[in-house]
């Protein structure tokens, strides 16, 4: 789709010399923003503002929903329906809580629709996103008020825009989901009585960052969000543009000033590969475009950073010896032991590389925004905000990752001085701000040592020191996690992964040689056992045998088989061959609960689980080491000598983060030569916690549904709770290890 308005030319230079009929004239620059390359439309907006955390930007987005007159569209990656715009209280005549102030709204304005989307999210976030979103969003729901779920797209991949639409004339983008835990002034105080959730518990400051726009820009996101509601639900939403030009009013909040007017805006995005679409990466390109262009200093704001392309194109600016400074700021540990262990990995790998360029200890630098009284902990940096020199701004919901840039769908915009003062002058207040913040300043202040010195790095170094204050980060990461973590191209891809790409990265690389020699025999029964699991795939695909391998048959086959003698060892039996074919071992598990129920289920699921562990261990034993070094290839063979030399802790972190399937862990193990205590060990503590709760939910989640009681739901709330208490000890588990590793230089 084509622009209505043309990119921003930036002006040509007073000093230029003037063109006389015979000259010819000088070519105009080349626009920074490129429709199709790193945007998609360049289109003008009459007032645009920068809102900086919740406090300012639900209470802006409040008003404008008041003010509605024809459509909301509310995009995210997570909405919940207890969340309060405004926990002070608004004083507007409308409920607090989120879902019952839009079912009054829509219900008073005859004319108005509210549209909500969210993603269907994959059940790791079950436990920190609010339970049964459409029951409490959907079904209740006025006529006029049309909640769906985003599912659209590819494996891992997510709906993480976060974008609200009034009236196809006013547009908030950026980083903060109407949810829990957003809310935060911008005091971001270590005791804020107002930062609650829905149920009650506080939570810590948090720092994110949205824009508001109007005009032809907030027309434009307006044919964002139909489209994407489209390819979500497969219904189309008409614009009904006769009301709206029709309407005289001014969905812009009374009061709220206004950063900038009249400026053009780019829209960018990232959509990935689904469904027969061509991929979108406009986002990505942006921000290599943005570090290219770069002179002076690139400023940045993000939750996460990961991302391969982006850290290659700092990696190559600050090797230059007149190349940019650059200042990440970012929180300082991940959200929970999972993000840590993973994407805190590779923050801390990229931010060593980095530290080693040539340039690298004077300019570069990453920061975590701290407060007073609040200990060693950190703001929760979840804001996504890059600001080139004083000439680009750059918002949205794309992080630095790499499923960012090229699986998750995300909207971001930018904003482009191209040399006009007035919009660089417009941008360096709005950094500043974003420092004076951090920094416990004025943004006079902070303005004033940006031109003293010229220095991003020498302005936050020369403010630093206030209790509240930027403080230096130097995200380290343990060597046993280092080495068991893979690399970014499996935890955090550059590209889609399939299915069977993902299956591949650990499939054994076949070697090109004949059978003989001492593992003739062994390779023979491998090849027999091949041949088995073969014929079982095939048999699963093309015979009636699909039909009873299930949850709800092998749900239904355990209850049979309860009531025979001797069942617990046919449980069991069934596990260890189901390892022996490398049946899942999460389906055996589900089904043990949703038969037996949630202790017998957990005794048989931990039992059955250890058994089939010991098994496929002994296999791999018998194998032996140069019978899978021959077969594995080099990554199976690289976690079989990690698994050697770490023993218990590695295979809690293996269980943990599940880099192979269950027994082909198994086997390496064995051929490892880990000792079976270790590996057993290791098994129950890093698998046991999570059998209980998957057979503790598959069992309550059924109850629940077939009798919704009070008491039902309230058991699945405790599974919840006793997931998060498992959590908090295996972190101190883990801390305690890496307290007393000879590598860390503790003792």
């Amino acid at each position: 789709m084509t622009s209505s308005h043309p990119p921003h030319v930036p002006p040509t230079s007073s000093s230029a010399p003037s063109a006389t009929s015979t000259d010819i004239p000088p070519a105009a620059a080349p626009a920074f923003f490129q429709p199709g390359s790193n945007c998609w439309r360049v289109e003008h907006a009459e007032r645009f503002r920068m809102l900086v955390d919740g406090e300012a930007y639900f209470t802006a987005l409040r008003a404008a929903i008041v003010n509605a007159q024809q459509t909301v569209f509310i995009l995210g990656w997570d909405i919940d329906s207890r969340m309060q715009l405004v926990p002070g209280g608004a004083n507007d005549g409308f409920p607090a809580p989120l879902a019952e102030f839009l079912h009054a709204i829509v219900a008073r304005r005859r004319n108005l629709r509210i549209y909500v989307l969210s993603w269907d999210f994959a059940m790791l976030y079950a436990f920190e996103r609010e339970w049964l979103p459409v029951f409490k969003m959907g079904w209740r729901a006025h006529r006029r008020f049309i909640f769906r779920q985003d599912g659209r797209h590819p494996l891992g991949g997510s709906q993480h825009q976060k974008v609200v639409l009034i009236d196809d004339r006013l547009a908030f983008v950026g980083g903060l989901d109407l949810t829990r835990s957003r809310w935060d002034t911008s005091e971001h105080a270590a005791q804020q009585p107002l930062r609650r959730d829905a149920n009650g518990q506080a939570y810590g400051p948090f720092h994110d960052v949205q824009v508001m726009f109007d005009g032809a820009a907030a027309a434009a996101i307006g044919d964002l969000v139909r489209e994407r509601w489209l390819r979500a639900n497969g219904r189309r939403v008409a614009l009904r543009t006769a009301q709206m030009q029709a309407s005289a009013h001014d969905p812009w909040p009374r009061g709220c000033e206004v950063d900038i007017e009249h400026v053009d805006l780019a829209i960018c995005r990232t959509e990935p590969e689904y469904a027969g679409r061509q991929p979108v990466q406009e986002i990505r390109q942006m921000y290599v475009d943005g570090v290219n262009r770069a002179r002076r200093h690139i400023f940045c704001e993000n939750q996460y950073f990961t991302s391969g392309i982006v850290g290659a194109a700092l990696l190559r600016r600050l090797a230059e010896p007149e190349g940019p400074e650059v200042a990440i700021l970012s929180r300082r540990v991940e959200g929970g032991w999972l993000q840590e262990a993973t994407m805190g990995v590779l923050r801390a790998r990229l931010h060593r590389s980095l530290k080693q360029t040539a340039h690298g200890a004077t300019r570069y630098r990453m920061y975590c925004p701290v407060v007073p009284d609040l200990g060693v902990a950190c703001v929760n940096v979840h804001s996504k905000v890059m600001v080139v020199d004083d000439d680009l701004l750059f918002v949205g919901s794309a992080n630095l990752n790499n499923r960012s840039m090229v699986l998750d769908t995300e909207c971001n915009v930018a904003l482009d001085g191209a040399g006009d003062a007035r919009i660089g002058a417009a941008i360096a207040r709005m950094r500043n701000r974003l420092l004076a913040e951090h920094l416990g300043e004025s943004v006079e202040t902070v303005a004033r040592q940006m031109t003293l010195g010229g220095s991003l790095i020498g302005a936050i170094e020369s403010l630093r020191g206030q209790p509240r204050t930027l403080a230096p980060h130097d995200p380290i990461v343990a060597p046993d996690l280092d080495a068991l973590v893979p690399g970014e191209s499996v935890i955090d891809p550059e590209t889609p992964m399939a299915p069977e790409q993902l299956i591949a990265q650990f499939m054994p690389e076949m070697p090109h040689r004949r059978f003989g020699g001492h593992f003739g025999g062994r390779f023979a029964a491998l090849g027999v056992l091949a041949l088995l699991i073969v014929v079982a795939v095939g048999a699963w695909h093309w015979t009636p045998l699909g039909h009873y391998l299930n949850i709800a048959a092998l749900a239904q086959l355990t209850q049979r088989v309860s009531a025979l003698p001797f069942s617990p060892l046919i449980i069991i039996g069934a596990y260890m061959a189901g390892g022996l074919v490398a049946v899942p071992i999460t389906l055996l598990i589900a089904a043990t609960g949703l038969a037996f129920g949630a202790f017998e289920g957990s005794v048989y699921a931990l039992a059955g689980t250890m058994a089939s562990a010991a098994l496929t261990y002994m296999v791999g034993r018998w194998l032996g080491r140069d019978t899978v070094r021959r077969l594995g290839g080099s990554r199976l063979n690289g976690l079989s000598e990690r698994l050697a030399r770490r023993g218990l802790v590695a295979v809690v972190i293996v269980r943990l983060l599940p880099v192979a399937p269950f027994s082909v862990v198994n086997a390496i193990a064995g051929a490892s030569q880990i000792g079976l205590r270790d590996f057993l060990l290791g098994t129950l503590i890093g698998m046991g916690p999570g059998i209980i709760v998957t057979v503790a939910f598959a069992n309550r989640l059924v109850s629940a549904i077939r009798h919704p009681t009070w008491g039902a739901f309230l058991v699945l709330a405790g599974i919840g709770v006793a997931l998060v208490g498992l959590s908090v000890l295996l972190q101190r588990f883990f801390k305690r290890r890496e307290k007393h590793s000879p590598a860390t230089g503790k003792v």
